[in-house]
C-alpha cells in the first residue's frame, strides 16, 4: 500500500541539484555546503517496475524491480558520484582516483569530466568487462591495470588517500554513501516501505547507504516502519554471507564469479553491511553463477529488463529465500537491479536464442512465414 510522504520531495537529491532548495531541518540528509557547485547528469528517478510475471514465478505476492541501470552511466554508482565529485570540486581536487571492477570507474570518469577534474582508474587486469572499460576509455580516464584483483587495486587507492595524492572516490568516501542512500527515499516515495529489499552485495557500500536512507526517514517520522534487507553475494565471493552465518569475518583470497561487479573478496564496508543485516532483522545468502545467469534470463524474458549479472543476483537470492521460507509468499519485495545489461554484453550472449542464417530475402520471407504459421 502506498504511503503518502508530503515532504519527501523536499529531501531528495533531485531538489538539491535542480532547485538548490534547502530546508535547514533536513540539511543533515545530504549535508553539502550551501555554496558548493553541484555537478549532475540528472541521475536518480529510476523506474520502480512492478514485476508481476516474475513475482508469480517466484511465488511472491508483490515484486518490484528498482532499475538502477537507467542512470546516466548505467548503474547505481551515479547517485553517489554526483555528490562525491561535487565535493571533490568544492575541496579543490585536481584529480580523482578509484579502484573498480567497472561501474565505479565508468561513473567517476563521467562525473569528473563533467566537473573538469582529471580521472584516474585502477582496474584488475582481465577483471573488467568490455562494456565498462569502454566507458572509461571514452571519457578519457587514465587507466592502470593491476594484477591481483580488486582488493589489490583498492590497496593502491587507500595508500594514495593516506598520502593525499589524489582524492579517492570509492565508497570509503562518505559522500558516496550520502548520494547512494537516495534510492531509499525514492522507494518510500513511490511505494511506501516494502517488507523486504533484496540487494546485491560487493564492497558493502550500497547496502550501507540503503539502510542509512531508510533509518533517516524513520527518524524524521516520514515512514512508520523499516524494511528487512536480504543481502545477496556470489558463492565465489561471499565473505559477508559467511560472516553473517558463522559469526567470523574472513576475506576471500581469490574471489571468482561471473558477476564482476560483486567480485570482491575483502569488502571495505563488511562491518556496516553486517550491521544493516542485523539491525533490519534481515538475512544474507549466496547464489551460484548458474543461478545468477538463470535469474538474468528470467528478468529479461519475463519483464523485458536487461540487467548485468550482479544485478540478477538479487532475484536469484530472492528465489532461494522464498524456497527456504525466509521471505514470505505474502510479502512485498523490492529487488535492486544495480546495473544495465549493456555493462556486460558478453554475459548476455551466452543465453540461448533462435538463430537462423539465410542467403537472400526470398528465403528469409519463406522462413518467417513458416515460423509464424507454426
Amino acid at each position: 500500500m502506498r504511503v503518502e510522504l508530503s515532504n519527501i520531495n523536499d529531501l531528495s537529491w533531485d531538489v538539491f541539484r535542480k532547485r538548490k532548495f534547502y530546508l535547514w531541518r533536513y540539511r543533515e540528509l545530504i549535508p553539502i555546503p550551501l555554496d558548493a557547485e553541484i555537478f549532475t547528469l540528472y541521475e536518480g528517478g529510476t523506474p520502480l517496475v512492478e514485476a508481476r510475471r516474475l513475482g508469480s514465478l517466484l511465488h511472491v505476492r508483490e515484486l518490484y524491480i528498482k532499475f538502477e541501470g537507467s542512470n546516466p552511466t548505467g548503474s547505481f554508482k551515479d547517485r553517489g558520484m554526483t555528490v562525491a565529485v561535487s565535493m571533490a570540486k568544492y575541496l579543490g581536487a585536481k584529480g580523482v582516483v578509484c579502484a573498480s571492477t567497472g561501474n565505479t570507474s565508468s561513473s567517476m570518469a563521467a562525473y569528473a569530466r563533467r566537473a573538469g577534474i582529471k580521472p584516474l582508474i585502477i582496474v584488475p587486469k582481465g577483471g573488467i568487462t568490455k562494456g565498462k572499460m569502454s566507458q572509461g576509455v571514452l571519457y578519457g580516464a587514465t587507466v592502470i591495470e593491476i594484477s591481483g584483483g580488486f582488493d589489490e587495486a583498492m590497496s593502491v587507492v587507500l595508500k594514495l588517500a593516506k598520502d593525499l595524492t589524489l582524492y579517492p572516490l570509492n565508497s570509503i568516501n562518505p559522500w558516496r554513501i550520502e548520494g547512494q542512500k537516495t534510492v531509499a527515499y525514492e522507494i518510500a516515495d513511490e511505494l511506501g516501505v516494502p517488507d523486504w529489499i533484496a540487494i546485491p552485495v560487493g564492497n558493502g557500500g550500497n547496502i550501507t547507504a540503503l539502510w542509512k536512507g531508510f533509518k533517516e526517514l524513520k527518524r524524521l517520522g516520514l515512514v512508520s516502519k523499516l524494511p528487512r534487507i536480504l543481502g545477496v553475494q556470489a558463492e565465489g565471493a561471499s565473505p559477508i554471507v559467511n560472516a553473517f552465518k558463522f559469526g567470523i569475518y574472513k576475506p576471500v583470497i581469490d574471489p571468482t564469479t561471473i558477476a564482476s561487479a560483486i567480485r570482491i573478496g575483502n569488502p571495505v564496508h563488511w562491518e556496516r553491511a553486517l550491521n544493516a543485516l542485523t539491525e533490519s532483522r534481515g538475512y544474507a545468502l549466496s547464489v551460484s553463477d548458474q543461478e545468477i545467469i538463470e535469474a538474468q534470463r528470467m528478468i529479461a524474458r519475463l519483464e523485458g529488463l536487461g540487467v548485468e549479472p550482479a544485478s540478477a543476483s538479487s532475484i536469484a537470492g530472492l528465489y532461494k529465500a522464498v524456497e527456504l521460507g525466509i521471505v514470505g509468499r505474502d510479502d512485498t519485495v523490492v529487488a535492486i537491479a544495480t546495473g544495465h545489461a549493456l555493462k556486460d554484453p558478453d554475459s548476455s550472449l551466452i543465453h540461448d536464442a533462435e538463430y537462423y542464417e539465410v542467403s537472400d530475402s526470398a528465403t528469409a520471407i519463406e522462413l518467417i512465414n513458416k515460423l509464424v504459421s507454426g
